[in-house]
């Protein structure tokens, strides 16, 4: 699977199947319930058994057809009665497969959005709010349609994209948060937007520091600490921002011990707000690929954090942090006892080492294997999570197995 077989897929219907293919996914109608898979087509009885199975519609890689008696890797048989997952709705009716296409869109448009703020700051020194808050309002929105949808999406990490992706998913994160500890919309909304303007000022902060891959100089650091100070001078020239918004902003960098920046508040001077941006910050940096550095598991960042309490960050606050994410966040890449993958799709609060996992790759048999979503609630389900993986460690492309898995 080190190829990438976005570049040459290609959909067919069943009847145009033929022995010899190679099959990336395939689908039902009806209900609209798929079962996603991938290998090689062995025989027409096969394609008999897919027919038989329901499967009308399927996507295949024409690059990688062999002759019949060269296939390597058989596409896992299909049972003729495929079973939905389902898929938990939230209190207003909204499950996370209903929500994840308008989650995809929301988050690429935000991210199209920083691009443009950030390229606007560089050139003119000047932002346009008013933007920024119509697409934070728009992942508040989100987050209360189904508060699982984007918080998948902020799993998904480009390396060269760092300061766009990482002050989208703190607001993201923020609105979580925010909204995990019942505060009032209006505040949820101004907390996003906040996190989202949070990090501004590092666009004007020399490239050479901003991009240095290596430990930066004590001077060189003092440089980059400045990007608090040149964000909240160009946010006070924006007219009617919200002062919590500023005070998110200002305080990101503050630390209870006072050994933050650029102020050095003290634990008494330093808001709640201040103290929540502090961690949600804190860990999307942790967990965050960069060119430079491999992000690191949420698990790992959790007990940094909590280590950290309640010196740095406030004790109690990231008790509620960890229970509103989940110990395995949702998006999450694990491997099970069985040597199964899969994306952690649903959290079980009651039980929290037990969540519900979409599967969709055997690590034994080196292959896919047809998609399904486990309990491991359920007393029939016997798996475990073994450990959080990194998709390098198998050649995934997690990219496209998360798509067929929530964007299908």
């Amino acid at each position: 699977m080190t190829n990438n077989p976005e570049s040459t897929a290609q959909k067919i219907t069943v009847d145009q199947l033929e022995p010899g293919m190679y099959v990336l996914s395939v689908r039902t109608k009806g209900k609209a319930v798929s079962v996603k898979s991938e290998g090689y087509i062995s025989s027409k009885e096969s394609i008999q058994k897919l027919i038989k199975a329901g499967i009308t519609h399927l996507t295949v890689d024409p690059s990688r057809q062999k002759q019949v008696e060269k296939i390597d890797k058989i596409l896992p048989e299909v049972k003729e009665k495929i079973t939905p997952a389902k898929s938990k709705k939230t209190g207003n009716g909204i499950s996370l497969d209903q929500e994840m296409n308008k989650a995809s869109k929301l988050y690429d448009d935000a991210k199209s959005l920083q691009h443009k703020i950030l390229n606007n700051l560089t050139e003119h020194k000047t932002i346009n709010v008013l933007e920024a808050k119509e697409s934070t309002d728009a992942i508040v929105d989100s987050i209360f349609r189904n508060k699982d949808a984007l918080s998948c999406m902020t799993r998904l990490r480009i390396k060269d994209e760092y300061l766009v992706e990482h002050s989208l998913n703190v607001s993201i994160l923020m609105a979580l948060f925010a909204k995990h500890l019942a505060f009032d919309r209006e505040i949820i909304e101004q907390l996003a937007l906040g996190a989202f303007l949070h990090d501004i000022g590092k666009v004007l902060v020399p490239p050479e520091i901003l991009h240095k891959p290596g430990k930066l100089t004590p001077q060189e650091y003092d440089v980059m600490k400045s990007h608090v100070d040149l964000g909240m001078q160009v946010l006070k020239e924006s007219p009617d921002l919200p002062e919590l918004v500023l005070e998110v902003v200002q305080q990101h960098h503050e630390r209870l011990d006072g050994k933050g920046y650029p102020n050095q508040l003290n634990e008494q001077k330093i808001t709640q707000y201040g103290r929540m941006i502090a961690i949600v910050d804190s860990y999307d940096a942790m967990t965050a690929e960069r060119v430079y550095k491999a992000g690191m598991h949420p698990i790992k960042a959790f007990k940094i954090l909590m280590n950290d309490a309640p010196n740095s960050y406030d004790n109690t606050l990231v008790e509620q942090f960890v229970n509103c994410l989940g110990i395995y966040p949702i998006g999450t890449l694990v491997k099970l006892t069985s040597g199964k993958l899969g994306l952690i799709s649903r959290l079980n609060t009651s039980q929290p080492l037990q969540p519900c996992i979409r599967v969709f790759y055997n690590t034994r048999l080196n292959q896919a294997i047809a998609m399904e979503e486990l309990d491991l609630s359920q007393a029939k389900h016997k798996d475990q999570v073994d450990c959080c993986i990194k998709p390098s460690e198998f050649n995934i492309n997690l990219l496209r197995f998360f798509k067929a898995a929530f964007q299908s």
